[in-house]
């Protein structure tokens, strides 16, 4: 398929110690599409999702062979400026991590750190970032309260909020919707849905409804090897590999 790749893995392997977690990975994520990675649980998958912005770095003997490459440049090599490659890549978990300060100071928190002073900036940055993810006009009357007052849901999108106040490139969400009722989980999917003009979405989902309702492209992955990528269409309606149709039909799991 003819298109621009925005990350590229090329022979990635990843080991915990002795364990060999994703072995010889070679694949490109297309810009400014949705990526699903999908697979049996214990398949590497939020593993591989993690490599791309080195954030697997946090656990004890890790080895990484291979190259990821962002942008045409290897963030695996020496003296990599690993704040810029996860100011980049924002990062959504399985359940969200508000930081323990008010709304309005989780969404203003990055650019602050980033070197942004002006108050009137930083006011217009938090009201764009709420509006961004369908959050404003259910918080504008409370930004100084708790982040940690607003339901389950609220708190998924104020952390991608959070995460693209930053002005990342890519949004990596690592089962970003499993903590979160149906309703709430529609709400992140259509936002996900507006986003990707502007950015590139990889997501890891246990679901195949939801890589099915989301995904441009996807990958599959069985016990740390990639065994199919390509569009979606093609890997949910016409997949090459025997162990991709078995999982389609849920005969694997």
């Amino acid at each position: 398929m003819e298109q621009k790749s925005h990350i590229e893995a090329k022979k990635l392997n990843v080991y915990y110690g002795n364990n060999h977690v994703l072995k010889n990975i070679n694949l490109q994520i297309p810009d400014k599409k949705i990526t699903a990675i999908i697979g049996p649980s214990g398949c590497g998958k939020t593993t591989l999702l993690k490599s791309f912005n080195r954030m697997i770095d946090i656990f004890d003997e890790v080895k990484v062979t291979g190259e990821v490459l962002f942008d045409n440049e290897n963030i695996y090599k020496k003296n990599i400026e690993l704040t810029h490659v996860r100011k980049k890549m924002g990062l959504l978990l399985q359940r969200p991590f508000p930081l323990p300060m008010s709304i309005f100071d989780n969404v203003a928190y990055g650019p602050k750190i980033h070197g942004l002073k002006s108050k009137k900036k930083i006011r217009e940055l938090v009201e764009f970032y709420l509006k961004e993810t369908s959050l404003w006009n259910e918080v504008k009357d409370k930004l100084q309260a708790p982040a940690t007052s607003l339901s389950i849901g609220q708190q998924q999108r104020l952390c991608l909020a959070r995460g693209l106040a930053v002005e990342p490139e890519v949004i990596l969400g690592d089962e970003p919707t499993s903590a979160l009722d149906p309703i709430a989980t529609r709400k992140i999917e259509e936002k996900f849905h507006q986003l990707k003009k502007d950015y590139t979405i990889v997501i890891v989902t246990h679901i195949l409804r939801q890589a099915k309702r989301l995904a441009d492209y996807v990958i599959f992955m069985y016990l740390g090897e990639l065994i199919e990528a390509g569009p979606a269409d093609k890997i949910f309606n016409e997949p090459e590999k025997e162990l991709t149709k078995e999982y389609i039909k849920g005969l694997i799991s």
